[in-house]
């Protein structure tokens, strides 16, 4: 093919991407879904949408360690560059076959993201995302070096740049330009610059030394050392300002052997393992942290059952009342903060809305407990895998340093369900059985996203390779967490990825196979370096396949609940596993527990007894209940107490008046009378029978009972009344919403619509349009007089040609379309339109003006 032939260089981005296929142009939109929300008019507009600061530091975030590295090689080389300079530049000049085999995989990143543009003779990187990586004085590149020699100079006055090329041997420019140029091929010549450095004192080369990997600024007294005034007249070391000096990125590199960084990483480094357990220890494991999980979840919304803690002013839980919780889940705060949070996004716990806002289970909460067991664990796991809520969070402060509380505001993090499935998606990469080592998964997820946002600003900014602390990096953070709370969901056991939990994942489950196998005996790469591609949720139908088959593996590892109970002779009753839940409820009633455990050990007083009387139980429904569900005798001195405490139920009654104690034995009420300590209940005799009191029934009540009487209440007709706990719920209540990170990724049916659309609006701006063209709006739209506009709409009907026009639509928003027409009649056409790929029909009035498109 001749040169004239050959398609011509694009010269914008615009201009690369039209020359995109499809396929290309819907995986940068799945890559960046930010560009196709509203859908671009035209290439031109996504091209300069993909250019905007905001989704080129949102992209850039999403870049692995290795493409983010290209990039940054880019930003110090020349602009443009070619393919061999920036290999020289990630390679370094004794080149590094691993770097040589990756670098087109960390280039295609780039590109398929549109922050590379340009054939690999010149390759662009984006202007954004220059000026976000290329070093300044205020924000260093991470690669460490420094302004090339031309920007160094920029504000150096002639005469001295003449001096700086003289001391290095080269013969005086005329201009200054001239003179930099020298300069920079002089740095630029290994040859040449080898010979220079030969002549350096030692002491300067220490100098420079110190400098080469950055940071490449350094300070100066007024009469610099002889080591540093020997730099400074060679120009190895350029002032930028008043007692600062900068190495030149020229010097830098020839120092560094060519390379950009000094170290460059093209391949993640593995997931190790800690240690191996038999898979059927993890599954058994696992298994035991679902039961307790789910005995956790239970018990804490037994305890809010009647209505939990208050709800804050600003939301959320007290401190002290995180606290009560924590004891009496037997957990630590930071544990009880999460059970809480877990219950709140599986939706089984909300504020009630009351006046006097409180805590409570939600009548989801009924159904969820009618569920068997293994599928009431998949439901929690799933709403853990996809909250952005983070229980981790709970205890901290906010950004204007405020107490984030458990429950309140502030805690939604939209990195978290993305981390998480990232974390277990590791996990399913090695063995089954194997647990990984910690800082060897934080390491794989540092390389995957090297970059966070700064809260003070919103260039990106890379933390620390080796910096550790707890509040390095928020992703890090998440990983942490992830970890522990899986454990804690009994999602890993032992530290390693369970069967049901690996079964929960579907189909973000990575393929079981060696991670550091290499394809072939020629091959320079491991099988895990690839790009690592956004996490894609579930679909509805994909979450219910995963969760009945993890259900389904679950379910025979659980332990099947008792119908038993052993009694025993000091008043108490040992559950030797999971009760059946209509005995467990029983036994919430008749008796308190008293430890929990692999045993839960309940104990049987009065109060529980008198308790599960005022519930409408008989003495002989309680003799006949434990005599059903023990396996051993019932203890004569459990028989004596509930006949003892049924003797005296009720002997007493009290009644509304404000409130009465009404009792045939009219010596047992003189008894309470003479008793100092009734004295608060302001009780007087109405009757031989009956005592008047100012408290209201339920004051009166516990005021007897405290006394050690036993009294019932009874109703306005005079029949004991049966005291049930009422169970509060709130009104229905749809868990929280997770709070997504940027738009959501398009599904395939919205990238081929936006791609079409986008393909016609481009073709309606770059359509040819034959001569003379007709007089354009500011905006850009064509303008003939309505005239003209019939007469050539008339005319196209006819031949069948397309049309260029500018339209308004009733919102007065303005487009441009490529149409064909039709039909015109009535003061309307109706017309084929390229851009929405369908027939329609527009008012003539609305047509700004008109052009036909060139043949060709």
């Amino acid at each position: 093919m001749s040169t004239e032939e050959k398609p011509a260089a694009p010269r914008s981005l615009a201009e690369a991407l039209r020359g995109r296929d499809d396929a290309s142009l819907a995986a940068l939109l799945r890559s960046r879904p930010d560009l196709i929300t509203p859908v671009p008019t035209d290439l031109t507009q996504l091209a300069t949408r993909a250019g905007t600061r905001a989704s080129v530091v949102r992209a850039l975030e999403r870049l692995d360690r290795f493409a983010l590295q290209t990039a940054e090689a880019l930003a110090v080389a020349a602009d443009p560059a070619t393919y061999e300079e920036l290999l020289g530049l990630m390679a370094g000049d004794d080149g590094d076959p691993v770097v040589a085999a990756a670098l087109p995989r960390g280039l295609g990143t780039l590109r398929e993201q549109a922050l590379v543009w340009g054939a690999d003779e010149r390759l662009r990187l984006v202007r954004t995302a220059r000026e976000l990586l290329a070093p300044t004085p205020q924000h260093p590149s991470p690669t460490g070096l420094g302004p090339s020699v031309q920007e160094a100079t920029a504000g150096m006055s002639p005469g001295r740049i003449q001096e700086l090329v003289t001391a290095v041997g080269l013969p005086s420019t005329h201009d200054s330009v001239s003179a930099t140029a020298a300069l920079t091929a002089l740095f630029t010549d290994r040859k040449r610059m080898s010979a220079l450095l030969d002549e350096a004192p030692a002491e300067s080369v220490e100098v420079l030394e110190r400098l080469v990997w950055g940071p490449p600024y350094g300070q100066v007294t007024a009469d610099p050392a002889p080591r540093l005034r020997w730099l400074l007249d060679r120009g190895l070391l350029l002032p930028t300002a008043p007692g600062t000096v900068v190495l030149p990125r020229e010097v830098a590199l020839h120092l560094r052997g060519g390379r950009a960084h000094r170290t460059t990483e093209p391949a993640p480094p593995p997931v190790e393992a800690a240690a191996t357990h038999r898979p059927q220890v993890v599954d058994a494991t696992a298994a035991g942290q679902a039961y307790t999980a789910l005995a956790t979840v239970e018990e804490l919304l037994k305890d809010w059952d009647e209505g939990g803690p208050a709800v804050l002013r600003a939301g959320g839980l007290s401190v002290r009342d995180l606290k009560r919780t924590a004891v009496a889940l037997d957990v630590s705060e930071p544990v009880a903060a999460f059970w809480v949070e877990l219950a709140y996004a599986a939706g089984l716990v909300a504020s009630d809305g009351e006046a006097d806002e409180r805590y409570a289970a939600t009548p989801a909460y009924d159904e969820w407990l009618e569920q068997p067991a293994a599928q009431r664990w998949t439901l929690l796991a799933q709403a853990w895998l996809a909250a952005t809520r983070t229980a981790g969070l709970v205890g901290g402060r906010d950004a204007k340093d405020r107490a984030l509380a458990a429950l309140g505001p502030g805690l939604d993090r939209s990195a978290a369900p993305e981390v998480r499935h990232r974390v277990l998606s590791l996990l399913a990469q090695l063995p089954e059985g194997a647990a990984p080592a910690g800082e060897s998964v934080l390491a794989r997820l540092r390389w995957e996203r090297p970059l966070r946002r700064d809260p003070q600003r919103d260039a990106p900014q890379r933390d620390p390779e080796r910096d550790t602390a707890p509040d390095a990096d928020l992703r890090v953070r998440l990983a942490q967490w992830a970890l522990s709370e899986a454990e804690l969901l009994g999602v890993t056991g032992r530290g390693a990825l369970s069967a049901h939990g690996r079964a929960l994942l579907g189909a973000h489950a990575p393929a079981h196979a060696p991670a550091d196998e290499p394809e072939g005996p020629g091959d320079k790469l491991p099988v895990h370096h690839r790009p690592t591609p956004p996490l894609e949720p579930l679909t509805p139908a994909e979450q219910s396949v995963a969760s009945a088959t993890a259900a389904r593996l679950l379910a025979p590892l659980l332990p099947e609940p008792l119908d038993h109970v052993l009694l025993q002779a000091d008043l108490t009753a040992v559950a030797p596993g999971p009760l059946q839940r209509h005995l467990a409820d029983m036994l919430d009633v008749l008796a308190d527990v008293e430890s929990k455990g692999g045993a839960t050990v309940y104990r049987f007083t009065p109060a529980s007894v008198r308790r599960a009387l005022d519930a409408g139980r008989t003495a002989s429904d309680l003799h006949a209940f434990l005599t059903e569900h023990s396996r051993t005798p019932v203890p004569q001195p459990l028989a004596y107490l509930i006949d003892d405490v049924a003797r005296r139920h009720g002997h007493l009654r009290v009644g509304v008046a404000s409130a009465y104690v009404r009792c045939d034995d009219d010596a047992l009420l003189n008894e309470i009378l003479a008793d100092k300590r009734s004295a608060g209940l302001r009780l007087r005799r109405l009757a031989p029978t009956v005592l008047a009191a100012q408290a209201d029934p339920a004051t009166l009540l516990e005021g007897l009972r405290g006394l050690g009487f036993a009294p019932a209440a009874e109703s306005p007709e005079g029949d004991v009344l049966i005291t049930r706990a009422l169970a509060h719920r709130t009104p229905p209540r749809t868990p929280p919403e997770p709070v997504p990170e940027g738009p959501p990724a398009p599904d395939t049916t919205l990238l081929a619509a936006a791609i079409r659309a986008i393909r016609a609006g481009d073709l309606a701006s770059t359509a040819p349009r034959k001569s003379p063209t007709p007089t354009a709006t500011g905006g850009g739209l064509p303008r003939t007089s309505s005239a003209e506009t019939l007469a050539t709409m008339q005319a196209a009907v006819l031949t069948g040609q397309s049309l260029w026009i500018g339209y308004v639509n009733a919102e007065g928003a303005a487009s441009q379309r490529v149409i064909a027409p039709v039909r015109v009649e009535g003061g309307f056409v109706t017309a084929y339109d390229h851009t929405a790929d369908e027939v329609r029909t527009y008012p003539l009035h609305r047509i700004t003006g008109v052009a036909e498109l060139a043949e060709d």
